[in-house]
């Protein structure tokens, strides 16, 4: 069967046909619309075994356990748990040797007039990719961009099963299985943020990997993933939270890379009176960093993560080319301060003009959304070669016609300028870094920070030899 022309019924049906699969549905938020396609497919006695829906708060605690937050990853696993649980312990005995079974649920919440343009939910599926198998897992995270509720209950209809049909179907082929849980269905009325393989089924998947698919994809404009690599709802990090944001290509992380963020960070701390424990610092790469050709070099990605994570700090996968679109990115989570931490070559490109041909208000308007509530840049100096010294935001020379706004920004703290930790890595670009890791020149180690040196060294990344 072609997966290009597989519509929502076809899906469901083929499922109901399947005399292997077999599961639970348990659906809270956004009416039983996943289990409703089974019912309309025929059949669905061979597929469903169990349909419930816990709306009241009471009832859902009784079932799943007591909860602060219903519409939570928290909440999503509690509830596979408990019906895949329930499932293998009824029916286990009986069928076991030739079934597969699966929980699949859903806990959804759709826009409301008086919030509207907050409607999200959470999606997962437990399941056996062959019969006595252990449980392999997909938990996904989606917006729901639709106005009208009805059709975000459509939505999430189709969204469940496309990825139960995924979930069976593809579990071999990860990146397949991502594109497909779009059939039917267009980036208009949702957006999926997150996406997390757990299991025997996923052996080898990395979810960094998958993370970035959902970007390259057009699932979302930018997913996040922890330190440790674990892929998380944006909002688990972000919401509520003052933010340092420091993007690049990170090939390598440098000195200069840490002393922005520290200074950049030592900074807004004393300028916005936040507090330190609650600052989230973010590294950002954008595509157009990681595609130089036409698709992503997965092992480079890979190492430049790797890196990343050697830092501690989460990170930040988007289509953003330009900067000021990651401002109103960030507001969807975050009223506090933001600090844009950067280099005075990217605060120079931000101020040619020609870039913002497509926008309305020029300049103005990139500005504008850049630096949107409370935002300022923290700018760190480059190396003037032409005068062999650092060169500060305050030295910028732009354009005639901008010196007003720029020298406008400065005053009003909306532009810092950074001080130079030290001096003598500020001639030596991040591209000469990196040839010399990979010719064998023992120097660039002067130029890296010692836990990015030692992941570089153990793991021989960017090419590096000994």
């Amino acid at each position: 069967m072609d997966l290009e022309t597989v519509s929502t019924h076809q899906k469901a049906a083929r499922l109901n046909h399947d005399r292997t699969a077999y599961g639970a549905f348990a659906e809270i938020g956004a009416a039983q619309e996943v289990v409703a396609w089974f019912f309309r497919s025929g059949r669905a006695s061979g597929t469903v075994a169990k349909s419930m829906s816990a709306y009241d708060m009471v009832v859902s605690d009784a079932i799943y356990g007591p909860s602060t937050r219903y519409v939570s990853r928290q909440r999503l696993q509690s509830m596979l748990t408990h019906e895949y649980s329930l499932l293998q312990e009824r029916l286990d005995a009986a069928r076991g040797d030739s079934t597969k079974f699966f929980a699949f649920a859903d806990t959804v919440a759709t826009n409301r007039r008086s919030q509207p343009g907050n409607g999200h939910g959470w999606l997962g599926i437990r399941f056996q990719h062959e019969p006595r198998a252990e449980a392999s897992e997909i938990l996904i995270h989606v917006r729901l961009l639709d106005p009208v509720t009805l059709r975000e209950q459509e939505v999430i209809g189709v969204l469940g099963v496309n990825l139960i049909y995924g979930a069976f179907y593809l579990n071999q082929q990860p990146q397949e299985l991502i594109s497909t849980l779009m059939d039917g269905l267009s980036r208009v009325r949702l957006e999926v943020d997150m996406i997390k393989f757990a299991g025997p089924a996923f052996a080898g998947v990395d979810n960094r990997l998958m993370s970035l698919q959902l970007v390259a994809q057009g699932l979302t404009d930018a997913a996040v993933f922890t330190a440790t690599g674990e892929a998380v709802e944006p909002a688990e990090i972000l919401f509520g939270r003052p933010v340092l944001l420091q993007r690049g290509s990170f090939r390598p992380v440098t000195n200069i890379t840490l002393d922005m963020l520290y200074l950049g960070g030592e900074r807004l701390i004393a300028e916005r009176k936040i507090d330190e424990k609650r600052m989230v610092v973010l590294m950002e790469m954008s595509l157009k960093n990681l595609m130089p050709s036409d698709q992503v070099d997965h092992e480079d990605f890979m190492a430049r993560v790797d890196m990343l994570g050697a830092l501690g700090h989460p990170v930040m996968i988007s289509n953003f080319s330009a900067s000021h679109r990651l401002t109103g990115y960030l507001r969807r989570y975050t009223k506090l301060p933001i600090g844009h931490v950067m280099g005075l070559g990217t605060l120079r490109s931000i101020f040619q003009e020609e870039y913002y041909a497509d926008l309305p208000g020029g300049i103005l308007e990139a500005l504008g959304l850049l630096l949107q509530g409370d935002t300022a840049l923290y700018v760190y100096p480059m190396w003037d070669q032409a005068a062999s010294a650092p060169m500060a935001a305050e030295q910028l020379d732009v354009a005639p016609n901008l010196r007003s706004l720029y020298q406008y920004l400065l005053e009003n703290k909306r532009i810092f300028s950074l001080p130079v930790f030290d001096a003598a890595d500020l001639p030596v670009m991040p591209a000469e870094i990196l040839q010399r890791i990979q010719s064998g020149d023992t120097t660039w180690q002067n130029f890296v920070p010692p836990p990015v040196a030692e992941r570089i060294r153990t793991d021989k990344l960017f090419g590096y030899h000994a």
